[in-house]
This record gives C-alpha cells, sequence and structure tokens, in this order.
C-alpha cells in the first residue's frame, strides 16, 4: 500500500463539490484522513474564495492510474480544462504526495510545489500527517507550517458537515 496526500478546491459550488468528491474517494479508497476545510482567497485571479483540503488515503494503484481516477473524478463533476489555469474550478484534485517519491513521474512532479507556497495546501497537511517529512527538504510538514509566513495568504477553518458529522470547525 501505498499512503497518498491529495488537495481538493473548489470555489464554484464548493460545498457540493467538494462533497460529493468525499463520497467518490471514500468509494475509491475505503478510508480517508481528512483535515478541517479551509476558506480562502483565490491565488492568481479574482474569483469567488475557495473551499480547501487534504484527505489521505492508502492505495493500490500505481501512480498514472491514481492520476487518471482523480481527473476522472474531477470531470464527473464538471471540470472545464479548457479554462485558464487560474480559474474558478468546480474541482481541483491534486496529488500532493506519493510515499517519499520526490521528481517527475509521467509529467507529475512530486512532492507538487504548491506544498510550499500555499497555505490552504501546508496547512491542512500539517494537520493529517504533521510528523511526515517532505521527501525534498526534510523537514516535517508540522515544522514547515510553524515556520511558514502566515501574513502571506489569508485563509480560516470554516464548518463543514459530510455524512451528518462535522468534519470542520469555525
Amino acid at each position: 500500500m501505498t499512503w497518498v496526500t491529495l488537495s481538493l478546491g473548489s470555489n464554484l459550488d464548493p460545498v457540493m463539490n467538494l462533497t460529493s468528491c468525499l463520497d467518490a474517494l471514500l468509494f475509491q479508497f475505503n478510508d480517508l484522513s481528512l483535515s478541517s476545510v479551509f476558506e480562502s482567497e483565490a491565488v492568481g485571479f479574482e474569483g469567488d474564495n475557495f473551499l480547501n483540503m487534504v484527505v489521505g488515503v492508502d492505495t493500490e494503484l500505481e501512480l498514472a492510474a491514481l492520476s487518471a481516477t482523480l481527473k476522472d473524478i474531477e470531470d464527473k463533476y464538471g471540470r472545464d480544462r479548457s479554462q485558464p489555469k487560474f480559474s474558478g474550478r468546480t474541482l481541483d484534485i491534486d496529488i500532493l504526495t506519493y510515499d517519499n517519491l520526490a521528481g517527475e513521474f509521467n509529467g507529475i512532479r512530486l512532492p507538487r510545489a504548491e506544498i510550499e507556497t500555499n497555505a490552504f495546501v501546508l496547512w491542512p497537511l500539517s494537520q493529517i500527517c504533521g510528523k511526515q517529512k517532505h521527501p525534498v527538504l526534510k523537514k516535517s510538514f508540522a515544522t514547515m507550517w510553524e515556520e511558514y509566513d502566515k501574513d502571506k495568504q489569508q485563509l480560516w477553518p470554516v464548518d463543514f458537515k459530510w455524512h451528518g458529522r462535522m468534519i470542520s470547525r469555525r
């Protein structure tokens, strides 16, 4: 089994899209480690605020098959790949880490660079696997979050229910 972390984000009907995505991931992987859900302003463009979270899963899927599976989930929930990179989206699922792989594999750069630059990735990642070390920097994700310049990006936890239970609180 391979431990994988995924970043989820949406700013178009985000509650419905994150809920549906979590359902699809649960169906695919059976067990999910969930961070809190955070709201943040759009980065790189003017748009509605995003809801973001990180999910950890164990999988037997090879990296390419995992990537294809996640793209299928994005497409199922209306991801429009013809839009510019920095634009609103129904659902974005990014592979952050795939065990301790580092480098480029089938066009996928691991670990994902956004871990170091985006609070909406690093804070939730530190929640679900804070003791785990970044495969290249060799610092724990908790330490990376402690050292992160919190004034750089504003985000805040939000109330979020899934399957009748509160997985995130303001």
